[in-house]
């Protein structure tokens, strides 16, 4: 860590998952080697050729926003507001205890990949068979993807910088990255951060299934999200969110806040090879990683756990394989690995806001989370990929890898918290 940065430690978290609806809960589904994937009961998938999926089973909206409010909200918003009130609230921040001066210093940046898409789509339809004059007057505040962050902000009176990054897949880590280097150079003292997805509808999935990149296991759901195993044949879509509370480390401190992990390190970088397609030698990925180790001051060798991208596709977890391999050297087959979208399904921009949970619950428990659905070894996939149940070994640092369609690459490194 360069001396004249400020530190940023994590002092709150909150997780909606297709395998727990709370942090806790997220934990304890990912220690049983939990499947949240089942067939999907939300709508008519008859016409689809995947009808399955890892939704959000049991949610309840009034619990965090009055119903008013959540009905001219997007679901995806409406798991950005979930997951932040629950972080908030871990954090012990007590935003009405707070002065203005100090809401000032407190921003938000909080992203979606797609955002409200399922808006979208039904004021489609709407329009189509009803005409113009019936979409709803909130049908664009609903839509656009920035529109979560202002929620949050809203809610809390959060005054400083409020906006949203877009990266696809990426999103979450961008949006942590953002709020990591603004609170490093003096500009905020917190940053509510992570990202939300809900795009399990017939028109998303359509659209995955015409660019051929979701599973179509249909015969067996919980099993088809499956990364590294030789048969795997797709990603499988889910939806959820995940906040993080990052905080200047004096001013935790000062307040006694708890500190979960220490934020060190961010790699950004692209393909420029393909709007979908990784590239094959993995060299983006590359990139991101070695950038983050440069930029946390660490050597490589420090890295205990890998949360990887690992989306269960034939060249996605090749790429992303050699290009630790290239990073790591011998030491990639020293750490632990895994694939946390094995048990949640790819919440897309959401993932890497969940994934780094997962990354710093690992580091505070020294327990390694799963890839499950292994059972046909890929010659190409030959590391340690923690198949099938969670490992206790110590994690002192943790990287997590997010990336995108577009070429985009993502790399952030959180470390067990030392004074």
């Amino acid at each position: 860590m360069p001396q004249n940065k400020r530190r940023v430690v994590v002092t709150g978290m909150g997780a909606l998952t297709p395998i727990g609806l709370t942090v806790d809960d997220f934990w304890n589904g990912m220690m049983e080697s939990k499947s949240g994937c089942a067939t999907i009961t939300s709508f008519d998938t008859s016409k689809l050729d995947t009808k399955f999926g890892c939704e959000l089973k049991g949610f309840e909206v009034t619990k965090y926003i009055d119903k008013k409010t959540a009905r001219r909200m997007d679901r995806y918003a409406q798991y950005a507001m979930a997951a932040s009130i629950q972080a908030v609230n871990d954090s012990e921040l007590k935003p009405e205890n707070l002065s203005e001066e100090e809401k000032s210093r407190i921003g938000v940046i909080f992203g979606s990949g797609i955002g409200g898409i399922e808006t979208f789509y039904n004021q489609s339809v709407i329009n189509h068979t009803e005409g113009p004059q019936r979409i709803s007057p909130f049908f664009i505040p609903m839509l656009i993807p920035d529109i979560a962050s202002g929620y949050i902000s809203i809610h809390y009176g959060f005054r400083g910088p409020n906006y949203c990054i877009v990266s696809a897949c990426a999103t979450a880590n961008n949006n942590m990255i953002d709020g990591f280097m603004l609170i490093q150079n003096g500009i905020a003292d917190i940053i509510i951060t992570g990202g939300s997805e809900a795009s399990i509808n017939e028109i998303s999935l359509g659209g995955f299934n015409a660019s051929k990149a979701l599973s179509t296991r249909n015969d067996s759901p919980e099993t088809a999200s499956r990364p590294f195993d030789s048969t795997r044949d797709g990603f499988v879509m889910g939806e959820g969110g995940g906040a993080l509370v990052l905080e200047e480390l004096e001013h935790a401190k000062n307040r006694g806040a708890k500190i979960y992990a220490e934020v060190i390190g961010m790699g950004l970088s692209a393909d420029a090879y393909h709007i979908t397609a990784p590239h094959p030698e993995g060299t983006g990925a590359l990139l991101a990683m070695e950038m983050a180790i440069k930029n946390a001051g660490i050597k490589k060798e420090q890295v205990d756990y890998i949360n990887m991208h690992g989306t269960s596709t034939q060249l996605g977890d090749i790429a992303e394989t050699k290009a630790i391999k290239k990073v790591f050297g011998d030491h990639a087959y020293k750490m632990n690995i895994s694939s946390t979208k094995s048990m949640t399904g790819h919440l897309l921009g959401a993932a890497g806001a969940v994934e780094a949970i997962a990354s710093i619950l690992a580091i505070k428990n020294n327990m390694v989370p799963p890839t499950i659905n292994f059972v046909n070894p890929d010659p190409e996939c030959d590391l340690n990929y923690t198949f099938n149940k969670p490992q206790a070994r110590e994690v002192n640092i943790a990287m997590s890898n997010a990336f995108g369609f577009g070429g985009h690459n993502t790399s952030v490194i959180f470390q067990k918290y030392t004074d």
